[in-house]
């Protein structure tokens, strides 16, 4: 009967169809919704983690089980995908990205995680989009606009707010945990410049594979220089594990997805999220404080991110020949 009705009246059929489309496209929506706020859970919780892993193993011990947890996790995945690493063909590749995003950043802030709450790490690590603006305008010779400018003068000044104003009092291991969150957070940012101009078109999960294995080798070598401190107990093997599957393997290939759904503007707006869920994981399993300070300090982090963010969404449709 509806058949037949669609057949003899165009509009109540076409109708229809656009209320299929309709509920199709919100379903596939809350869907992307439901990932990018699953995938800014589980990136918040890795700090927690740190928190817990870092002081009996140590950061670069915390850093090193981490990426080789995270390598073997995802080389199962493409052997069942079918996907071939090409290891040969990219070593350098898988090497370059693996220092400058896992090996290097991920031993920095399990330094950081020493001496700093989940909630300053969480907000330190949102500073990666300010100094990628700041990289693109060195090494890529991208215009550093007035809407980028003032993303940058925000930012520093949330992060000055944090470290000067927050409860933590300064003391030299707090000031060195800072920078080397900071470095962490530029680390990302030289890892997206090197991504833009020489990986481009690379397969993600092969690279993501590759370069967590080669991070974890590079690693290696380290572990006598700041060998663990203590074994380990159960609960903080379980943290050091879920660090690794949970909010790495796992976590990458949710963000593959996303890339792939809604593109990488959109899926970098997880950034927004992530200070959200670090400072609610650390206040509820750590007890961490959170004050009006480090919430107006965030803001400002989280300011200059989406102005920096809207400025490249903009200049991709540009360069594209997109209308704005």
């Amino acid at each position: 009967m509806l058949r037949h009705v669609c057949c003899d009246d165009p509009l109540f059929c076409t109708g229809l169809r656009l209320r299929a489309v309709h509920r199709l496209t919100r379903a596939v929506r809350s869907r992307d919704l439901a990932r990018l706020i699953l995938l800014a859970a589980i990136w918040g919780g890795s700090f927690l983690f740190m928190r817990v892993a870092a002081p009996p193993l140590g950061p670069i011990a915390t850093a090193d089980l981490r990426v080789l947890l995270a390598g073997a996790a995802l080389l199962a995945w493409l052997r069942v995908a079918g996907i071939d690493l090409a290891w040969r063909a990219h070593w350098r590749r898988y090497l370059v990205v693996g220092v400058m995003n896992s090996a290097a950043p991920f031993a920095l802030f399990a330094f950081g995680a020493l001496h700093l709450p989940a909630s300053y790490l969480v907000v330190l690590n949102a500073t990666a989009p300010l100094f990628g603006a700041a990289v693109s305008a060195v090494w890529l010779r991208q215009r550093l606009t007035a809407r980028a400018a003032l993303g940058l003068g925000a930012g520093v000044s949330g992060v000055a707010m944090l470290v000067g104003l927050g409860p933590i009092t300064p003391s030299p291991p707090v000031v060195a945990a800072i920078v080397a969150s900071a470095l962490a957070a530029l680390c990302y940012a030289l890892a997206a410049a090197y991504l833009k101009r020489r990986a481009a078109g690379a397969d993600s999960a092969a690279l993501a594979t590759g370069s967590q294995l080669a991070a974890g080798l590079v690693l290696l070598p380290l572990l006598p220089v700041l060998p663990p401190a203590a074994l380990p107990t159960a609960g903080e093997w379980a943290a050091a594990a879920l660090l690794g599957v949970l909010c790495t393997a796992i976590a990458y290939l949710l963000y593959f997805r996303l890339i792939a759904d809604v593109g990488p503007t959109r899926a970098l707006t997880v950034t927004f999220l992530l200070p959200a869920f670090g400072m609610l994981w650390g206040a509820l399993f750590l007890g961490e404080a959170i004050t009006s300070t480090m919430a107006a300090g965030c803001g400002l982090v989280l300011l200059g991110t989406a102005l920096i963010l809207w400025q490249d969404a903009r200049t991709r449709k540009v360069e594209s020949g997109a209308v704005p």
